[in-house]
């Protein structure tokens, strides 16, 4: 047990982020624990397709070659390094490490984890009654009648913990929370019990705000004036403190900035009610409270936890087919009529719609009247099939779109030349009880423990959500401009639904902003939602309000054919939106030039 805050890094917010961040948070200033998140859904899928090819593959190769510039130093200066890298093959990354050190001269103490995997176990467990029912339709897994290719739960940190208690160097994780790469050190540097619910809670809040790398230091910021340093920014770091509340910091003479209005969007990114669920602990997103105690360096304190739930989310994919994609470019006058007769003509020659499983036709408008350039005259007409017969959909389609070329509209050509079909997955969320998974860690000297879930006792110490702050009102008149105007957003994507974070500064604009942005208005902002399913959340805390629109991606990234398939963008779309806001509000609240 340690008196002091544990610092612990990011040098990873995803697989193929910046190969140069281990080095530069190594290298940067003191850190205890280097972590790194290279796991998305996405990712699961992609790391099955390399082991079909491969099957020594199944994990993220770049931690080798960031480990290789960097694990002399980590062990030299006793940093440990913890990350779930290891994907599908956590064994095999290890392996790798270990070949990587005997070629260094090192002899680092490496222990990985696994239990995660559940694939092979996906007849047993709709045997046993468990229906795999889809999170977000409810549809049982075998009324879908597919088969996942993945299956994996997601694991806790108490895994990590043990493994870094018996000492080792390095902890290959597989697919733990984003989260449990920073609550598994903290709790084995501070010594905390698996019922100590709060400072869980505040280490799972840190480690939420910092699994995205430079998210949280200026990246992916909606108030970008803010933004003075514009280098690439530093990663982040979260100094954990022995009661849970955390400092979140990035190493001097780095690019960016810390700030709460950075922390804020980072917070609100990919998440849904305020309840925030971990396999060890629910952290209550609507008791933080966040302070600038001077630049980039914000403190986040009060975080309340209870008992994690019963139930263990399970990430599950499977091959749905095969898509193509071509995209044709539409110039000048009569834009429409141009898509229509495009589009024609080419279902003529595939003959009809109905030829495919599924068909995606948007006309995106990019063109201006009069315009000034000839790109600035352009629309694209992006057409997208989708079909269990990869022949369906491969040159047979893309070659067809090329015959189109010279016998329809003036002007008319395509952005690539033909393609071939790709396979694409599905995302299929679900969730079993939390008994059924036994994570194991393989200790450096080779044995193996496995981490009982222990008894879980009601939380100590909660008090209830802070009052709403926002006692003012707010009247007219008012001003028709961009909700950006007054509003950050952070946008982005949990399997086939979108969440879209949008908070202000002060509390006058959020009395306004609680009142105006009712689930109905965001279907009039955000037309395409108009038909889903919309949850609001407020957190008077952060000066928020969050929106989950279940659905908007379909079937989730892989198979999505939204030209913004992870809702990236959704956030700064609905800032960009025109409303009437009251200039009181406007006066106070809006940004500097």
């Amino acid at each position: 047990m340690n008196s002091r805050a544990v610092r612990i890094g990011n040098c990873s917010g995803f697989y193929g982020d910046r190969v140069a961040a281990a080095r530069e948070m190594v290298d940067g200033g003191p850190v205890d624990v280097l972590t790194g998140d290279y796991l998305a859904e996405l990712t699961m899928l992609i790391l099955w397709k390399a082991k079909q090819k491969d099957p020594g593959a199944g994990y993220a190769q770049t931690f080798v070659t960031q480990m290789e510039q960097v694990l002399g130093t980590c062990l030299d200066r006793g940093i440990r390094v913890v990350t779930n890298a290891g994907g599908l093959n956590p064994a095999g990354l290890a392996e790798r490490l270990t070949e990587l050190a005997e070629r260094l001269g090192l002899s680092p103490r490496i222990a990985y984890i696994e239990g995660d995997d559940l694939t092979n176990r996906i007849d047993d467990l709709l045997d046993q009654g468990h229906s795999l029912a889809h999170l977000d339709t409810g549809k049982p897994l075998a009324d879908a009648g597919v088969k996942p290719v993945t299956a994996n739960a997601y694991l806790g940190g108490w895994g990590i913990t043990e493994a870094l208690a018996a000492g080792a160097d390095i902890v290959v994780c597989p697919r733990v929370t984003d989260a449990s790469l920073v609550t598994g050190p903290a709790a084995w540097w501070h010594g905390w019990a698996r019922t100590d619910y709060d400072v869980l809670a505040g280490a799972v809040v840190a480690g939420h705000i910092i699994e995205c790398g430079p998210q949280a230091t200026g990246g992916n910021y909606s108030w970008p004036h803010e933004v003075t340093d514009r280098r690439y920014p530093g990663f982040p770091i979260a100094e954990i403190a022995a009661d849970g509340s955390s400092v979140i910091t990035k190493h001097p003479i780095t690019g960016g900035m810390v700030s709460v209005g950075t922390v804020t969007a980072q917070l609100l990114y990919e998440i849904a009610e305020p309840a925030y669920p971990n396999p060890d602990v629910v952290a209550h997103f609507d008791t933080i409270t966040l302070t600038q105690q001077r630049p980039d360096r914000i403190s986040v304190s009060d975080v309340r936890g209870s008992a994690p739930p019963d139930r263990a989310k399970v990430a599950m994919n499977y091959v749905g087919g095969y898509r193509n994609t071509m995209t044709f470019v539409l110039t000048g006058l009569d834009i429409e009529d141009k898509a229509a007769w495009t589009e024609g003509l080419l279902f003529d020659i595939l003959g009809g719609k109905d030829t495919f499983a599924e068909t995606d036709v948007r006309l995106m408008r990019f063109d201006t009247d009069d315009a000034p350039t000839n790109e600035e005259a352009t629309a694209h007409l992006r057409i997208t099939v989708k079909d269990p017969d990869a022949r369906k959909v491969g040159r047979a389609f893309s070659g067809a779109a090329m015959e189109v070329i010279l016998a329809g509209p003036a002007g008319l050509h395509t952005t690539t030349p033909p393609t071939a079909e790709s396979a694409y997955g599905v995302y299929w969320p679900t969730l079993i009880p939390a008994d059924l998974i036994e994570q194991r860690v393989v200790l450096p000297d080779g044995t193996t423990r496995t981490i009982v879930r222990g008894e879980h006792a009601p939380a100590t110490g909660q008090r209830v959500p802070p009052p709403d702050p926002s006692t003012v009102t707010v009247q007219a008149p008012t001003r028709i401009v961009p909700l950006g105007r007054v509003c950050a957003a952070r946008s982005g994507d949990k399997g086939g639904n979108a969440n879209v974070g949008v908070w202000v500064r002060t509390d006058t604009a959020y009395a306004w902003l609680r009142d105006y942005l009712t689930v109905d208005r965001l279907r009039t902002l955000i037309p395409e939602a108009s038909p889903l399913t919309i949850h609001r959340h407020e957190l008077p805390n952060l000066r928020a309000l969050n929106f989950v629109l279940v659905g908007l991606l379909g079937e989730g990234v892989a198979a999505s054919v939204r030209p913004d398939p992870q809702a990236k963008g959704l956030g700064e779309y609905l800032r960009s939106r025109h409303v009437p806001i009251p200039i009181t509000v406007l006066e106070e609240d809006a940004p500097p030039c």
